[in-house]
């Protein structure tokens, strides 16, 4: 079974958040993201993908997650790159 890191971001009052997850199926877990059936922190906005990556095993997209989530360079870079994209 594959399993995904992904980071999903939103915009409020001219604010960019993001938010890091991993799951095995993206397109559902996004979606309960969006209907607010998903993370607690997420329920009420509207969501958008902004990177994923495909892992073997559940435990490395654990780790990878964890590091993103903690890595805050990294996850600005992700999402200057898709605002600039905009």
């Amino acid at each position: 079974m594959s399993y995904y890191v992904y980071m999903i971001l939103t915009k409020i009052n001219n604010r960019f958040i993001s938010y890091v997850g991993y799951t095995n199926n993206i397109d559902k877990r996004v979606l309960l993201h969006n209907t607010s059936k998903g993370a607690k922190f997420t329920k009420g906005k509207f969501w958008k993908v902004i990177y994923s990556k495909k892992y073997l095993s559940k435990k490395k997209a654990m780790k990878e997650e964890f590091n993103l989530k903690k890595d805050r360079k990294k996850r600005n870079s992700i999402k200057l790159r898709f605002i600039n994209s905009l």
